[in-house]
């Protein structure tokens, strides 16, 4: 059975149930986890001192924020959806299109990225870190005694252990699948999980395991999201960007929504996987809202029948469900929502 972190961050609530977890290794030293939820609300690292991570990925919002897109200093619009962090340490690859392996790889980029925190270079992060009166002495509790100094790769691992704290599972699904409780769903939420799990077609992507459930394959698919704007110029965009660095194209995808369309291209460069992006964990889906890499969708409902249209172009015949059995696979996903997600500021 895959092992909760129990050492969570002061006010992060309780670690969710074991059938949720992350890892069966060793969890983050309790230290680096309430540096990292530090680091993590710290508008002073930033441009504008203004944003924080927590700025696009709010408690108050299951980690995600509400927006279309996400929103940085100075007001700037990035071209893609703020995911949820919830169980983020979950995934095996990091942003929609997978281009960061690890927690520890994706965390800092945010940082220096000009659509977000918008600081000119992790050398100015660094020395954000060092002129400051408490952090040296975090570090060191966090790190060892031993530590010479503040350095990068350990800004990261905190925040990835903050990060990693972010447990979410208790759900009335996880109740009623791995925990036996008949009276966990109700009646539509019942149907609704035969839907997902049968006809609808569902649980094809987004997994359920005998023993967990991370309602993800981590793979990567194509729904048509976004490529329908950029079709006329598909075929030079594409060979525009093939022709970039990986990162002169990583540089373009918060400020170019074309660029960003394409989706696993930019890490593949295979023509095949342009337009498809990483599948979402429906974890507290009903609290995410609007869904999509884009934002492009904007009720549970519409998601359904986005879903809906992409299965029946992949099997090559229309799958079909009444009004109500949509409905009812609806209630399903709102039973997703666990049971305490609140971190207090």
């Amino acid at each position: 059975m895959l092992t909760v972190f129990a050492s969570a961050p002061v006010d992060a609530g309780p670690p969710g149930p074991a059938n949720t977890s992350f890892t069966s290794g060793k969890p983050p030293a309790p230290d680096q986890i309430v540096l990292g939820r530090k680091l993590f609300f710290d508008t002073r690292l930033s441009a504008d001192g203004k944003v924080s991570c927590a700025s696009c990925h709010r408690p108050d919002a299951a980690f995600a924020d509400g927006r279309t897109v996400a929103v940085g200093v100075e007001g700037r619009r990035g071209t893609r959806n703020t995911p949820s962090l919830l169980n983020a340490a979950l995934h095996a690859s990091q942003f929609w299109e997978g281009r960061r392996g690890s927690l520890e790889e994706q965390v800092l980029d945010p940082l220096v990225n000009p659509m977000e925190h918008g600081l000119p270079d992790r050398k100015a992060l660094l020395e954000l870190l060092r002129r400051d009166a408490a952090y040296p002495g975090e570090f060191r509790r966090a790190f060892g005694s031993d530590s010479a100094g503040i350095e990068l790769d350990q800004a990261a691992a905190a925040l990835a252990a903050f990060v990693r704290s972010l447990a979410a599972g208790d759900s009335p699904a996880d109740r009623f699948i791995y925990r036996g409780e008949r009276d966990a769903l109700g009646e539509p939420a019942l149907r609704g999980l035969q839907l997902f799990r049968g006809r609808a077609q569902c649980a094809a992507c987004h997994t359920v395991g005998e023993r967990d459930a991370t309602f993800s394959d981590d793979g990567f698919h194509a729904v048509g999201t976004g490529l329908e704007r950029i079709a006329p110029k598909l075929g030079s965009l594409a060979t525009r960007v093939a022709r970039m660095s990986k990162d002169e194209a990583e540089a373009l995808i918060s400020g170019d929504a074309d660029v960003a369309a394409l989706g696993r291209f930019l890490v593949t460069r295979d023509p095949a996987d342009i337009g498809k992006f990483r599948t979402p964990s429906l974890r507290n889906v009903a609290l995410t809202a609007p869904y999509m890499h884009d934002g492009s969708v904007a009720t549970l409902e519409e998601a359904v029948e986005r879903e809906l249209y992409y299965r029946s172009r992949l099997q090559g015949r229309p799958l079909v469900l009444t009004p109500a059995e949509k409905a009812d696979l609806v209630a399903f996903l709102r039973s997703l929502t666990s049971s305490s997600l609140a971190v207090s500021r």
